[in-house]
This record gives structure tokens, sequence and C-alpha cells, in this order.
């Protein structure tokens, strides 16, 4: 059995990753991505800790479950945007989007 304390390393680890993509990368869609990082550390930490407090309950596959479903309308929302904001601006960094300006 693996113990709780290395799933909790694995989790902490992706988040940080995704955690530094967000604050380092221009480009909107590799934030998306470290976004879907943090996410996915998030169930993670979801079902390790459910496994090991109730596995009698699906609670935590639930709580996960949700996640899944947020990440993708985040997702959809998100490229939605990107791509009508390229096609208006020819350009995908994150730095170049000022469409509440005049």
């Amino acid at each position: 059995m693996v113990p709780l304390w290395m799933y909790l390393l694995v989790a902490a680890g992706l988040f940080s990753i995704g955690m530094y993509g967000v604050l380092a990368r221009r480009n909107a869609i590799a934030i998306l991505m470290s976004i879907e990082l943090m996410l996915n550390a998030a169930n993670i930490n979801l079902v390790a800790f459910w496994r090991y407090n109730q596995p009698a309950h699906v609670s935590g596959q639930v709580f996960a479950a949700f996640v899944f479903v947020v990440a993708a309308a985040e997702v959809a929302v998100g490229l939605a945007l990107i791509i009508n904001i390229y096609r208006q601006r020819r350009s995908v960094v994150a730095d170049d989007v000022d469409l509440l300006k005049w």
C-alpha cells in the first residue's frame, strides 16, 4: 500500500509546476494547460484523502468527477475566448490582451 504522503508529494509537485506555468508563461494556451495541471493535483488530493479516510463512501470520487466537469467547462470557455482573441488580434500572448481599453 502506498502511503498518503507520497500522493501528497506528487500532488504538491504537480501543483507547483502548474503554478510556475501560470506565473511564468505568456502564451494563453500554456496558461490553460498549467491550470489543468493544478486541477489534476487537486483531484489527486481528493482521491488520496478519500482513500485513506472513508473508502466505504464514494464522496472523494464524486468530488473528483465534479472537478473534471468544471475543468472541461473551463477549457471549453477558455479556448473559445482564446480563439476569438486570436481572430481579432492575431496573437495569443496574454500581455497583448487589452480588450477593455479603447
